[in-house]
């Protein structure tokens, strides 16, 4: 248990911080998965656009990697062009 004023209040801002960086990941899983599970090609590049501005923000704010996002931005586009187009 902190014991100083500075420790208490960093230990909650910690806290705070944890609880929203584990929504944001959860909503940018969900983004990824949308993605993939499209059913085709057209509605796939739609949520492609909205999932690489939500892992743009992510990188950007620390949450994620630069490098892990630009990794899952290339798998996302490599899995839309391999899909089938209805």
């Amino acid at each position: 248990m902190p014991q100083h004023k500075s420790e208490i209040k960093r230990t909650r801002q910690i806290e705070r911080r944890r609880v929203r960086n584990v929504q944001k990941k959860s909503k940018l899983k969900t983004a990824i998965k949308t993605v993939r599970q499209a059913p085709d090609k057209e509605t796939a590049a739609k949520e492609m656009k909205n999932t690489v501005s939500l892992l743009d923000r992510m990188a950007r704010r620390g949450i994620i990697h630069k490098n892990k996002a630009a990794n899952l931005k290339s798998k996302l586009s490599k899995s839309i062009r391999s899909a089938k187009s209805k």
